[in-house]
């Protein structure tokens, strides 16, 4: 019961921060922490990679309709008119973006792993630099443009940097995206997206490795945990997303700086001094 317990705290935690600005996998590392979660690499990041898929889920139920268009683009496209096809111009550039973080991911897998384990200290630091980029998208003024080609490139790059626990991903993007012109909202539906592909490649690998060595993907009893998780991050991230594509309309970034700056400094301490443990 205490490990189903455990993965509805971490599904709802994963739901409501996969979407905010204050990294989804800097606090699943911190609630793991404080619910005494000792699994380090594989095991840990296996829940990590479930629970961000089901928020990848949720993001595409929510953007349904804008999905549904892509794809009826791509496969509208005929004798390479690019340049009429609006839809397929966005998919190439989530294709771009997508780039960075997949060589990153393929190339320093192992090194990754050994991230996601309770290093409350890299997170509270990640957290720190997460801050500080909200801070200065904040100042960045208001624009009508669109995400261009380079854009897709640097906003990849900055989607490859997050995959450290702490640093913010949707923050990293939006932040990026904004500090080269974008239009918020704008950079938010681009931030929102990207990831998708991302999210669903990584579980069609740990299929195929596991398939490959011809070892289990779950460990013997996980399986209800697991999808419990699932559940609630979905769940919640159906809510979080549809608040957040309201919120960025209207708040600023510089309010979800704050929190990470006081979230960093309470995990940094924390790290030293053990008060919460």
């Amino acid at each position: 019961m205490g490990d189903l317990i455990q993965a509805i705290i971490l599904g709802v935690v994963q739901g409501l921060t996969e979407f905010l600005p204050v990294s989804s996998s800097g606090h699943l590392e911190i609630a793991k922490y404080l619910l005494g979660d000792e699994s380090v690499g594989e095991a840990s990041m296996l829940m990590t990679v479930v629970l961000h898929f089901a928020t990848a889920v949720s993001t595409v139920v929510v953007f349904r309709v804008e999905v549904l268009k892509l794809l009826t683009g791509v496969l509208q496209f005929r004798h390479g008119n690019l340049r009429d096809n609006e839809e397929l111009q966005f998919c190439v550039k989530i294709f771009l973006s997508m780039i960075p973080a997949a060589m990153v991911g393929v190339l320093l897998e192992e090194q990754i792993e050994t991230l996601f384990g309770s290093q409350l200290l890299l997170v509270g630091l990640m957290l720190l630099v997460t801050g500080g980029l909200l801070m200065l998208a904040d100042r960045a003024r208001e624009t009508q443009k669109s995400v261009g080609l380079r854009d897709a490139i640097l906003i990849g790059i900055a989607q490859a940097v997050a995959i450290l626990p702490g640093i913010s991903r949707s923050g990293a993007t939006i932040s990026t995206s904004v500090l080269l012109g974008v239009d918020r909202e704008k950079a938010a539906r681009f931030s929102f997206l990207m990831v998708v592909p991302l999210i669903f490649g990584k579980i069609a690998k740990e299929l195929v490795d596991a398939v490959r060595e011809g070892e289990p993907l779950l460990a013997a009893g996980s399986e209800w945990q697991l999808v419990i998780g699932f559940l609630c991050a979905f769940l919640t991230g159906l809510v979080a997303c549809v608040w957040m594509i309201k919120l960025v309309k209207s708040s600023k970034l510089s309010y979800f700086s704050y929190y990470c700056f006081a979230v960093a400094i309470l995990v940094i301490l924390e790290s030293n001094f053990h008060f919460l443990r």
